[in-house]
């Protein structure tokens, strides 16, 4: 019973984690502001939503395989990132107009 309640918890939180950073996607005009709002999603909100599933399910098979995927996850959503970001400042030159680079 406290087990689903937590994990019920930790699901909520998580999705609306996701939820506030899918209203500063859609809020953002400018791509490297929107790629800001977006790295919640791949942080925390997946963090929280795989930790109330793993809280629910209980240890086993399944939670191994939840946990590889959030590893994954960690693993290629920052280097993604990074990857469109540096594409977007070198591919505009006038990115200084949106943000304030020295």
């Amino acid at each position: 019973m406290i087990r689903e309640i937590l994990a019920a918890v930790l699901i909520g939180l998580g999705l609306i984690c996701c939820c506030i950073a899918m209203y500063g996607v859609y809020r953002m005009d400018y791509v490297l502001s929107r790629i800001h709002a977006a790295a919640i999603i791949d942080t925390l909100g997946t963090l929280l939503i795989f930790a109330g599933m793993i809280l629910l399910r209980g240890l086993g098979w399944a939670s191994a395989k939840i946990l590889l995927i959030l590893a994954f996850q960690w693993i290629t959503g920052p280097v993604s990132t990074h990857r469109i970001s540096r594409v977007e400042i070198l591919s505009n030159p006038d990115y200084d107009k949106h943000c304030e680079v020295e």
